[in-house]
């Protein structure tokens, strides 16, 4: 009875909360407010809004199914012409079991995230007032009451640069949200079960998963549920209701305290239970030792391929023939395995770093030094300085900085250089290396550092081997005057990653930025100029112009502009910016999607955007075929593109996804062809 009396009284206020728009009552039990992303949205853009709910102590919100009892979230829009809302998306609720029913709720603060999509064509300072009428259900464990609210807010078109203010609020409300599991699920129906099989894993850690249903009439929410580890896949088994085989199931499977992932199952073949969960999360071993291994493997590939960059193989050649010059084979070895030392610690201090910002709940992936505009500037001066004295302008021992270091002789040379060289390859991400580093963010930590060191160690590995491996040194040209013109030449690719980078910056913090990096760089490159034609006269204290210029031009790195916004290029593809509302938006038409995760400081994937992306037989394949192409530009971070690429398995760009007409998404590999690109279509 006193279920049936729970489930009436929910059903009278839903009537209420209908029939009656005009009930008032002295105070909510639940404070909702609009909360704006942006104050000043770009044109032709999505922006983000949050509906922030606050309960009362002892009350409590429900999610879009609520379960036995309850009811969702209502909004009535009244929005500027040409702005559209989308649907409101829900954080990952809890359960909450009262009088034999089974709820899904919120028990402390939330919010619903909303995007919205303004026209183009809107002049900056035009003000668009958003109202909204929001209804809801508050309850405690013994009554319900409804609520509702009028909330407004006033946005100015501008440059859609986010509040700083509202950025910890958002990442925290974005991170709640359940990220696409990125893979079909399956189900199957019978004996009176309902199981699904969910691709998860088997390294990927859990506490006390579950699955909420948004699918009605399937499963009997109030059920316990079952969950256990088959291989990869995780096996939930809930007492169903009826026989039937309906469409798809829908739902969210809770991975840990505030974090899911969206499921789509459709019928098909389940495997038998596995082992329970408890078991399965047990830190490396049986099959996450595999998922370990492979990860493993794939950095110490990925970072073995890095040497082939053009900013990493100028240093890499440089050491290498100063092997050449070592008769003792003692000190060839020892400098290899200093050199080799210097790129795991740095990969490790690296891997450390983003260990310890994802653990502190910032959303951030492989790379993450490179979305600040104040590193890249460093990297400027640096790269610029060593393309300086290949060229042949100073010697690098007058340079009291990591260049100088690396020039040393010896092991503690080596051990600078690479170092040095890690530094410097870490905006690249190529084959191997991408789902590796992934997966080292869903292992233990002691794992993860372990794939991360691996990546240092196949960075290393050709030095490693020219060092232990006589043989090898042989093969390599003699000293000679030749040695001087290659010198020269490994310059170029040098000054070509600086104009790069100079580039980056620019896209990053704006044409300010850019000009106070090309004025920092020149200044540098007089003072090491300077410093070189005091060092040719034998002068004493040849150092001090360029360590003049050094300090002059460090002090142009707080002064770097941090907020410029990065323009979205469509290309020839005409494509959209990435949201996963945006991404729902266009599945829920129908329509197949091409989806690609870049960086402008990410070599690689520049390189397939002009080689296989932005091409004429792609673009007039895509047309054809209808496929809709959304970008995610993650040059500066964006911790809703981070998460998702989480949720990818992934850490870093580049990531290319497609999803066909129906069925679950196709990762591309990390090198593209436009023949692949436009068999997609087809």
């Amino acid at each position: 009875m006193a279920g049936t009396g729970f489930r009436l009284m929910t059903w009278l206020a839903a009537a209420l909360l209908a029939l009656v728009p005009g009930i008032a009552v002295a105070a909510n039990h639940i404070r909702a407010t609009l909360v704006a992303e942006s104050a000043a949205p770009a044109p032709g853009a999505t922006t983000t809004i949050a509906l922030a709910m606050q309960p009362d102590a002892g009350w409590h919100g429900y999610w879009q199914n609520p379960g036995d009892s309850g009811i969702e979230t209502q909004v009535e829009w009244t929005l500027p012409r040409g702005v559209v809302a989308g649907p409101l998306r829900y954080p990952v609720p809890h359960r909450l079991l009262i009088a034999g029913l089974m709820n899904y709720v919120y028990e402390a603060d939330y919010a619903h995230l909303i995007s919205l999509r303004l026209p183009a064509g809107l002049t900056r300072g035009t003000v668009l007032p958003i109202r909204a009428k929001v209804k809801w259900l508050a309850c405690t464990d013994e009554i319900c009451v409804p609520e509702q609210a009028d909330l407004a807010l006033s946005l100015t078109v501008g440059s859609g640069a986010a509040d700083p203010a509202r950025r910890a609020d958002f990442d925290r409300w974005r991170a709640a949200m359940p990220r696409p599991l990125g893979a079909q699920a399956r189900f199957v129906i019978a004996d009176g079960k309902a199981r699904l099989a969910i691709p998860m894993p088997a390294g990927m850690d859990l506490d006390q998963p579950y699955f909420y249903p948004l699918t009605d009439g399937v499963i009997d929410y109030a059920a316990e549920q079952s969950v256990t580890r088959n291989g990869d896949a995780l096996i939930v088994e809930a007492k169903a209701i009826g026989q039937g085989s309906p469409g798809p199931i829908e739902g969210v499977l809770r991975l840990g305290e505030g974090s899911g992932v969206a499921v789509s199952a459709v019928p098909g073949a389940v495997p038998p239970p596995g082992e329970p969960i408890a078991e399965a999360v047990a830190p490396v071993g049986g099959s996450g030792a595999a998922t370990f291994l492979l990860a493993l493997g794939g950095a110490i590939l990925g970072g073995l391929l890095l040497n082939v960059m053009p900013c990493v193989f100028p240093i890499l050649s440089l050491k290498a023939m100063g092997l050449v010059r070592r008769h003792d084979d003692r000190a060839a070895r020892r400098e290899a395995i200093a050199y080799t030392a210097g790129a795991m610690l740095l990969c490790a201090l690296l891997g450390a770093g983003l260990l310890a910002l994802r653990a502190s709940g910032a959303a951030a992936g492989w790379a993450f030094q490179l979305q600040d505009a104040r590193v890249i500037l460093v990297l400027l001066l640096l790269v610029s300085a060593i393309a300086l004295n290949l060229s042949g302008l100073f010697e690098l021992p007058t340079v009291n900085a990591g260049g100088g270091l690396a020039a040393k002789g010896g092991a503690a040379g080596a051990f600078w250089t690479g170092a040095l060289a890690a530094v410097i390859a870490t905006p690249c991400t190529g084959p191997f290396m991408g789902a590796a580093l992934g997966a080292a963010l869903v292992l233990p930590a002691a794992a993860a550092m372990a794939v991360f060191v691996g990546l240092g160690l196949g960075l290393a590995l050709p030095f490693l081997a020219i060092g232990f491996v006589p043989a090898l040194r042989d093969r390599l040209p003699k000293p000679g005057p030749w040695m001087a013109t290659f010198r020269r030449i490994l310059a170029v690719p040098m000054f070509v990653t600086a104009l790069g980078l100079l580039w980056i910056l620019g896209r990053i913090s704006g044409v300010n930025g850019m000009a106070l990096g090309l004025g920092a760089a020149l200044l540098l490159a007089l003072g090491l100029w300077w410093a070189g034609l005091r060092q040719g006269r034998g002068a004493k204290l040849a150092s001090w112009p360029a360590v003049a210029a050094l300090a002059a031009a460090v002090t142009a790195i707080p002064l770097v502009p941090r907020e410029a916004p990065v323009e979205q290029a469509t290309g020839a593809l005409g494509s959209e910016p990435f949201s996963e509302a945006r991404l729902a938006a266009l599945r829920g038409e129908g329509r197949p999607v091409f989806v690609y995760f870049t960086a402008d400081w990410c070599l690689t994937c520049k390189v397939n955007e002009r080689a296989a992306i932005d091409r004429a037989e792609v673009s007039e394949a895509f047309q054809k075929g209808g496929v809709a192409v959304l970008v995610g530009d993650w040059t500066r971070g964006d911790a809703a593109i981070t998460r998702f690429l989480a949720g990818q398995g992934r850490s870093g760009v580049p990531l290319y996804l497609f999803y066909p007409r129906a069925g679950a998404a196709k990762t591309l590999p990390q090198v593209l062809t436009p023949g692949m690109l436009a068999a997609l279509a087809t």
